[in-house]
């Protein structure tokens, strides 16, 4: 078995920088009703119909490159976790060896659907294939476009404000050296038994299928006399904006502020280490609340964490890499210290890794 360790790393944000007091414009809300249960002050918001998710991944991808010292064409796989992703289908993950121009090596490319966890399950994948000796250079790239698909209306606005756009990535890469840096263990985990608290689950093939354990509790207005094909979207869901994610609040901040703690307790057992020992803790930035409550729970001081949604909202499965990027270029994150990643999302899902940096 191989180490792996993260060799270079990189972030991207779009220009547009959207204040709170700007979404008081469009929605009845406040600056210190958001701050108040999000944390959040300001977002960033991509241009419209100029940037996508793959094209702001490309970007945090070119520095994570540039960075880890090899060239794009070193590059042996790509891991692409998005749940805004450019297409239906192909997946992002190809879109983005083309924009980059790695074609010729024929790489292979995969797309993962977690959601806030994303890019946690993707470092996963990737530490393990480059542990096995399968792979010596894997990209891993998050990146969200929220606000293409987002409800600007009172009905949305508890959803609304909480999101933005961005990217990050990590180039993962076997450690030759005799260096202690490694990604010392992920430990991930999912229970689908509430898959619909937080969720979009239109348009789908499901049709507006329920049964008495899953009833969506919607009535979507298909028209089951119409031929398969001809019921993908329907009018009723166009004009009552059924398409728009939904999310029971109070729901998952409990559930996150249990799993949390447990994955990262796994995670340090395994490697005999306790909560004292991580020099820096980035959780996945879904609500500010949620990561102080985390924080106390582990006894952390302010020193051991970094926030920064804050300043962009909650990007999703972009909103690690972004962090860890973020502190590492301010100097949060040194040469041999124990850092600790961990998520929790839709589906649901979450995970933790711990990194000797």
């Amino acid at each position: 078995m191989y180490k792996s360790k993260i060799a270079g790393l990189g972030y991207y944000v779009p220009e547009r920088v959207v204040e709170n007091e700007e979404l008081t414009k469009l929605m009845d809300t406040s600056d210190e009703w958001i701050r108040e249960r999000t944390g959040i002050e300001r977002r960033r918001y991509a241009k419209k119909h100029k940037e996508t998710s793959t094209t702001m991944g490309v970007e945090a991808a070119k520095i994570a490159i540039e960075r880890a010292g090899i060239s794009k064409n070193d590059i042996d796989f790509i891991v692409f976790a998005t749940l805004s992703p450019d297409y239906y289908f192909p997946g992002c993950g190809v879109l983005l060896q083309r924009e980059l121009g790695i074609t010729k090596s024929e790489c292979g490319a995969i797309d993962i659907r977690n959601q806030c966890s994303g890019f946690i399950y993707g470092l996963s994948v990737a530490d393990q294939f480059v542990k096995t000796g399968m792979y010596r250079n894997v990209l891993v790239v998050g990146a969200e476009m929220h606000s293409m698909g987002l409800d600007f209306s009172n009905k949305g606005r508890n959803i609304t404000v909480i999101f933005g756009d961005g990217a990050g990535a990590v180039v993962v890469q076997r450690n030759e050296s005799d260096s202690e840096s490694a990604i010392l263990t992920t430990k991930l985990h999912s229970d689908g038994t509430y898959a619909e608290k937080l969720s979009m689950i239109l348009p789908g093939s499901h049709g507006g299928y329920h049964n008495d354990k899953h009833d969506f509790g919607v009535d979507y207005g298909f028209d089951y006399d119409i031929p398969y094909g001809e019921i993908f979207i329907t009018q009723k869901m166009l004009d009552e904006g059924l398409y728009y994610p939904q999310m029971e609040g109070q729901f998952v901040f409990k559930l996150a502020v249990q799993k949390f703690p447990e994955v990262i307790g796994e995670a340090l057992q395994e490697v005999d280490l306790q909560t004292s020992d991580i020099d820096l803790f980035i959780p996945h930035q879904a609500n500010l609340r949620i990561s102080q409550f985390v924080q106390k729970r582990l006894g952390l001081s302010d020193d051991q964490v970094y926030n920064n949604i804050q300043e962009y909202g909650n990007t999703t499965a972009a909103s690690i890499p972004i962090a860890l990027a973020e502190a590492w270029e301010n100097g949060r994150v040194k040469e041999g210290d124990l850092v600790c990643l961990a998520s929790f999302g839709s589906g649901f899902t979450w995970g933790s890794v711990l990194i000797r940096w």
